[in-house]
């Protein structure tokens, strides 16, 4: 099962790439069996069968995983609304939507997850992302409702600056390809709720809410019980998310295995008199798998839950039928099912982390535990979660690093305080939530929850106050990931088999990794002249090996705040960082670049710039300063009125001079 599952990742990665028609894929399927058929007629004395069989189940389940992308690509279906109109176009359409999913708010909009029903009349389907302009008189749309609205399709924002969160490319995965912005009073109701999986999971779970705020729980824990019990996020704060980022406990906050393996040991000891009767066992895993699937579906069917909760589904199943199990296998078979599901799990980080963290626990663990062997039960049981907990931080570390660029170095002191609590944390939140839902919360239990939680919080925030042992801003790459976990199994296979040939090929990878890092540091280290995308203010930047400094019209103290530069930062290893007011002209290797700003003055004919940067919005005739300077490119940055970009953009065409809007073509690169 682990090769087949291989296989299909394969097929699915490949999907990306090209778009196949499903029809020629049923085809080629069939073809191939026709040709295996054959080829056993005539070579059934050459081969044997199963060798051909081998063969054949690996090239069809590649096949599969190609039909399984395709199938998914919404884009491609004749009902989606995206065949509905040519894209790009400023006309409004008249559109009928229900709300699926509510996501974080941002600074200025409440956002939610979308499905289309209607498109100007027609019947269509798809999902898009819809922005509402935050707005405290109005109620807020919920999960269910379906809306009419006449609306302007947007493409997502794709990164304007270096190194950005690529969030078009991430809702793209979620099949969301357009944005609707909308004001709350140009929304129209007309249905209250559209019965579905999703709207009666948001119906429970605003239930349970409504009823804990009728207790004195602060808006802090209440955000920390969403996300620790039920999955929700939306309502947690970015400093607190933070926080338990920084303590490596961030996990807890995603309902993962070690929620639902705790929740499964809590209702087979619950469950455990059934055994008694007869057919108590059947009964017993049949009542287990609806509860841990119906917490799933109350907990929105996030990837890190539906991998937990399919996981040990095969493992209830497994036992009741009293067979060995193979963890490898029954991980394998997981994720070959949640990937037929959804073949953009393979892409979702928590789906990505959870399976790597589980094979590590599952192989690592073991090793490390054999290290030592206390007599104590009490450090026995301390030193096993030590274990596990360093297993799983050796393996997801790669993937950490190339993704949140952090470590959290007491990430086993927060782990052998909050994991031997954890199991009282879940068993007690779950009964506060099913006294909460049925309006039956005694005060007294609601204050216990809410002291506990603080308590975590407490404990959270002093480890994450450790700031010498958070280390931040690591500049780490998919190639070194890869390398990583090479090294990784070559060493797990060292320990298990003492080779001379697996000793040479650590070394020889050691070396390769080496020379790696020599090439990226070779590389990194260019000059660049940056002009960085920032509404409303100009950000130039001028990067010398691993050093930057930054020219802008910010303050120093907001500079550094900024998330372009943190990501810039990050991705280009930069050592020191520097500020500087704005100058009127830089000189670049042989490069003149003019700064024209609100003033308008650009110098003399005898001056002639190579670069002209417009900033602020001047009041300048550009046809005639064309004509006068005649410059090779004009570069206009975020700090401009849109109407004026506009008409600047019209008259370099006119001129047949390139221009750069970094509002819409990015940030402006040039190395030298």
């Amino acid at each position: 099962m682990i090769k087949l599952t291989i296989y299909l990742i394969i097929g699915i990665w490949l999907g990306q790439f090209f778009h196949i028609n499903q029809d020629d894929l049923v085809l080629l399927s069939v073809g191939l069996l026709l040709l295996f058929i054959g080829l056993n007629f005539l070579l059934k004395n050459v081969f044997h069968l199963h060798n051909l069989l081998g063969v054949y189940l690996c090239v069809a389940t590649v096949i599969i995983g190609l039909l399984s992308f395709s199938l998914h690509e919404q884009k491609y279906h004749k009902l989606h609304y995206l065949n509905s109109f040519v894209y790009p176009t400023n006309t409004s359409y008249d559109v009928t939507f229900s709300i699926r999913e509510e996501l974080k708010p941002s600074r200025f909009h409440d956002k939610y997850v979308i499905s289309i029903h209607s498109f100007n009349g027609k019947r269509v389907k798809g999902l898009c992302l819809l922005n509402i302009s935050k707005d405290s008189l109005q109620n807020h749309p919920k999960v269910g409702q379906r809306y009419f609205s006449a609306v302007k399709f947007q493409k997502i924002n794709a990164p304007l600056n270096p190194y950005q969160f690529d969030y078009a490319s991430y809702m793209e995965r979620q099949y969301i390809y357009h944005q609707l912005t909308v004001a709350s009073d140009q929304l129209y109701l007309i249905e209250n709720q559209v019965r579905s999986v999703f709207s009666y999971a948001a119906q429970l779970r605003e239930r349970i809410q409504t009823h804990l705020k009728k207790h004195q729980f602060s808006s802090e824990e209440l955000a920390i019980i969403n996300a620790l019990l039920l999955g929700q996020r939306q309502e947690l704060s970015q400093e607190e998310y933070e926080r338990y980022a920084q303590a490596g406990a961030i996990h807890i906050l995603a309902i993962s295995g070690l929620h639902v393996g705790l929740i499964l040991l809590i209702l087979q000891y619950i469950l455990k008199p059934l055994e008694f009767i007869t057919y108590g066992n059947t009964l017993k895993v049949a009542i287990i798998l609806i509860l841990i699937w119906s917490y799933a579906i109350i907990a929105g069917l996030s990837a890190s839950v539906v991998r937990a909760v399919t996981m040990f589904s095969l493992f209830a199943i497994a036992m009741q039928m009293k067979r060995p199990t193979n963890v490898y296998n029954t991980l394998a078979i997981s994720a070959f099912l949640l990937l037929l599901f959804n073949p953009n799990y393979l892409y979702d980080v928590g789906f990505q982390l959870s399976y790597v963290a589980v094979l590590s626990i599952v192989t690592l663990e073991p090793m490390l535990r054999k290290i030592w062997h206390p007599k104590l039960k009490i450090i026995n049981f301390y030193w096993r979660i030590f274990t596990v907990t360093l297993a799983a931080q050796i393996g997801v570390l790669p993937l950490s690093l190339f993704y949140f660029h952090q470590f959290p170095g007491l990430f086993f002191l927060s782990n052998l305080v909050i994991i031997p609590c954890l199991g009282s944390i879940l068993g007690i939140g779950l009964l506060v939530l099913t006294l909460s839902f049925f309006n039956s919360l005694p005060e007294w239990l609601a204050m216990l929850y809410s002291y506990i939680i603080e308590l975590l919080n407490t404990f959270v925030a002093w480890i994450s106050e450790q700031e010498a042992f958070v280390f931040q801003n690591i500049s780490f790459d998919l190639s070194q990931v890869l390398f990583s976990y090479v090294m990784i199994s070559l060493f797990i296979l060292l320990i298990s088999k003492k080779t001379a040939v697996i000793i040479r090929l650590i070394l020889l990878s050691i070396i390769f990794y080496q020379c790696y890092l020599l090439f990226i540091s070779c590389n990194k280290y260019h000059n660049a002249f940056i002009v960085f995308h920032k509404s409303r203010y100009s950000v130039i930047g001028i990067k010398e090996k691993n050093n930057l400094e930054i020219h802008s019209n910010l303050q120093d103290s907001i500079v550094f705040e900024q998330s372009l530069l943190e990501t810039y930062k990050v991705g280009e290893d930069i050592q020191v960082i520097k500020t500087d007011t704005l100058r009127d002209l830089y000189l670049i290797n042989d490069l003149k670049i003019l700064i024209i700003d609100s003033l308008g003055v650009y110098g003399t004919k005898t001056f002639k710039p190579d670069l002209i940067l417009l900033r602020n919005s001047p009041k300048i005739n550009l046809s005639r300063m064309i004509d006068s300077i005649n410059p090779k490119l004009i570069i206009s940055d975020g700090s401009n009125y849109r109407s004026y970009q506009d008409r600047w953009a019209q008259t370099c065409q006119l001129k047949k001079i390139p221009f750069h809007q970094t509002g819409k073509k990015g940030a402006f690169i040039t190395r030298y």
